[in-house]
C-alpha cells in the first residue's frame, strides 16, 4: 500500500525587478495578512529600503513596527519574538542582507506568523529557503525555520549592494553541483531519501549560473535579475525536499568548519564555492568538471584560492580534514580525509 505523502511550502508571491519595493504592501495584500506589520532590518538595510518599506505601509494606514538587529544571535530572535508579542503584530518583514531576514524567518517560525522577505542583496540563498543560519560561538546552527510567503527582490537595490555580496550569492549557487553529487551518494550508500524533482532544479539553477558567468557583471542590473531568480530557485528546491540537501553538501561542511577556524575570514558564499572546487574533484576525478566550477567562479569575480579567501593554506587543509565531523550528514568527505590527501588535492585543484 502506498502511503507517502509531503507538505510543500513554498512562496506564494515573488516579485522581482526594477522598482519593485514599492510593491512590498501590495504582495502582502494579496497574501491577506492581517494586523501590525513588524519590520526587521539591519542599520544599512533601513537607509537602503526599510525606511521606504515602512513609510509604505504607513501610507496604507497601518502603523508598523521596527527592529533594528546588529548581527545574527539567538538573542536578537527572542527580541523579535518579544516585540512581535508586545507590539502585537500580525506578520514579520525582514529587510535586508542574511541577518535580519533570518531572524525574521525563525522568529515567524516560533510565532507561526506569517513572513515576507524583502532582501537587498544576492549574497546566498537564505532569502526564500525554509532554514535560518545563526552564529553561536564557535558553531554556526542551521535549523528549520518558516519560509517567507511573498519575496519582493528590487534589482535596482540588489544591483547597488557591493559586488562582494553578489558573487557571494553566485558562489553558493554554484556549489549546487556538488551538494547534490553528495545527496546522490548519500541515497545510493546510506539510503538517504533523495528528490528527483529537487535534485534536478537545485543543479540546473547552478548550471543556469555557470553558462551565465561571463554576463554576470558589476553594476549591471540584469546581473542581479539572474541572480535573484537563481536564488529563488534553489531555495524552492529545499523547500520541495524540505531539507537543505540540495543545496548543502561537503562544500557547505567545509565552510563552516572553516568559519570555526578562521572566522570572519571571508564570506560564506565565497568560502562554499571554494569548498565546491574540492570536493567536485573528490567526487570526479582529474578528468572531472571542477575546472568549470573554478572558472565559472574566477569569471564572475568570486574567489578560488585560499589566498583569495584570505586564509593561511594550512586552514584550508584543516577545515578539509576536519569538516566531516561538523554534523550527521554524509558527503564525499565520509569519515574523514587524512592531511597528505587534503593537501594533494588542494595542490591540484590550485587551492592553496
Amino acid at each position: 500500500m502506498f502511503d507517502k505523502s509531503t507538505w510543500i511550502r513554498l512562496p506564494r508571491n515573488v516579485v522581482v525587478g526594477h522598482g519593485v519595493l514599492s510593491q512590498t504592501t501590495d504582495a502582502v495584500d494579496e497574501l491577506h495578512l492581517a494586523g501590525r506589520p513588524l519590520v526587521v532590518t539591519s542599520p544599512t538595510a533601513r537607509e537602503v529600503a526599510g525606511e521606504r518599506v515602512v513609510e509604505g505601509f504607513a501610507a496604507t494606514g497601518t502603523e508598523p513596527v521596527t527592529v533594528v538587529v546588529e548581527e545574527a544571535s539567538f538573542a536578537a530572535v527572542e527580541r523579535v519574538i518579544g516585540t512581535a508579542e508586545a507590539e502585537e503584530a500580525g506578520f514579520l518583514v525582514g529587510v535586508g542582507g542574511g541577518k535580519p531576514i533570518d531572524i525574521a524567518k525563525m522568529a515567524s517560525d516560533s510565532l507561526s506568523m506569517g513572513f515576507v522577505s524583502v532582501p537587498t542583496a544576492a549574497s546566498h540563498d537564505g532569502i526564500v529557503s525554509g532554514r535560518g543560519s545563526v552564529p553561536e560561538g564557535d558553531t554556526r546552527h542551521s535549523v528549520a525555520a518558516e519560509p517567507p510567503l511573498a519575496v519582493v527582490a528590487d534589482t535596482e537595490i540588489i544591483a547597488d549592494a557591493p559586488w562582494e555580496l553578489t558573487t557571494a550569492g553566485c558562489a553558493d549557487i554554484i556549489s549546487n553541483y556538488t551538494a547534490v553529487r553528495d545527496w546522490r551518494l548519500a541515497n545510493r550508500l546510506q539510503n538517504v531519501e533523495y528528490s528527483e524533482y529537487a535534485g534536478a532544479l537545485s543543479r540546473m539553477t547552478a548550471e543556469m549560473l555557470v553558462d551565465n558567468a561571463d554576463s554576470i557583471k558589476q553594476g549591471l542590473e540584469e546581473s542581479a535579475w539572474v541572480v535573484v531568480k537563481a536564488l529563488v530557485s534553489s531555495g524552492v528546491a529545499m523547500s520541495i525536499a524540505d531539507s537543505s540537501r540540495p543545496a548543502s553538501g561537503a562544500e557547505h561542511l567545509f565552510s563552516h568548519q572553516l568559519d570555526r577556524i578562521a572566522p570572519g575570514a571571508a564570506l560564506h558564499g565565497h568560502q562554499v564555492g571554494v569548498g565546491s572546487i574540492l570536493t567536485e574533484y573528490l567526487h570526479t576525478g582529474d578528468e572531472g568538471q571542477w575546472r568549470n566550477v573554478r572558472d565559472a567562479l574566477a569569471r564572475i569575480g568570486a574567489p578560488t584560492t585560499a589566498n583569495g579567501l584570505g586564509v593561511d593554506p594550512d586552514d584550508v587543509i584543516k577545515a578539509l580534514t576536519t569538516a566531516h565531523g561538523i554534523r550527521d550528514r554524509y558527503t564525499i568527505l565520509g569519515n574523514g580525509m587524512n592531511e597528505a590527501a587534503a593537501r594533494e588535492v588542494a595542490r591540484v585543484t590550485g587551492v592553496v
